[in-house]
C-alpha cells in the first residue's frame, strides 16, 4: 500500500468513529520521517483513544504493520506511527495549544513568514 492509499485508509478509519476536523498535511519535502500527517480531534479522552485504536485495527486488517502508538494512557494526544503516515488524535484543547497545522504549513510564495 502506498502512502496516499494509507492516508486515505486512515481518514476513513477516523471518519468511521466520528473523528472531528480531520486534516491531512502533506509533509513530503519538509520531513524525512513521514510523507503525511493526519490530525484529528476527539470529544473526550475515551473518544481520542477509540479513534486511535480504530486506526490501528483498520490498518492491521489491510496488512499494514503499525510502528507504534504513544499517549493512550492519558488520551489527550495519541500518536499512531504508520511510517509513511503519522496520525495525531487530540483533544481540542491540546490541538489548539500545539497547533500542528500551523507548524507544518507551507508559506504561500511571496509571503514572509519568518
Amino acid at each position: 500500500m502506498n502512502a496516499e492509499q494509507l492516508q486515505k485508509l486512515v481518514q476513513k478509519a477516523l471518519d468511521d468513529v466520528k473523528g472531528r476536523d480531520i486534516v491531512t498535511l502533506d509533509v513530503r519535502g519538509m520531513s524525512g520521517v513521514t510523507d503525511y500527517m493526519v490530525v484529528c480531534s476527539g470529544t473526550s479522552n475515551r473518544h481520542v483513544k477509540s479513534l486511535a485504536d480504530n486506526v490501528w485495527v483498520e490498518t492491521k486488517k489491510q496488512n499494514v504493520v503499525p510502528i507504534g502508538m504513544e499517549g493512550q494512557d492519558s488520551g489527550e494526544w495519541v500518536l499512531v506511527d504508520l511510517g509513511d503516515v503519522v496520525v495525531h488524535v487530540m483533544l481540542p484543547e491540546a490541538r489548539l495549544f500545539y497547533d500542528l497545522e500551523r507548524l507544518w504549513q507551507v508559506p504561500e510564495p511571496g509571503t514572509d513568514e519568518s
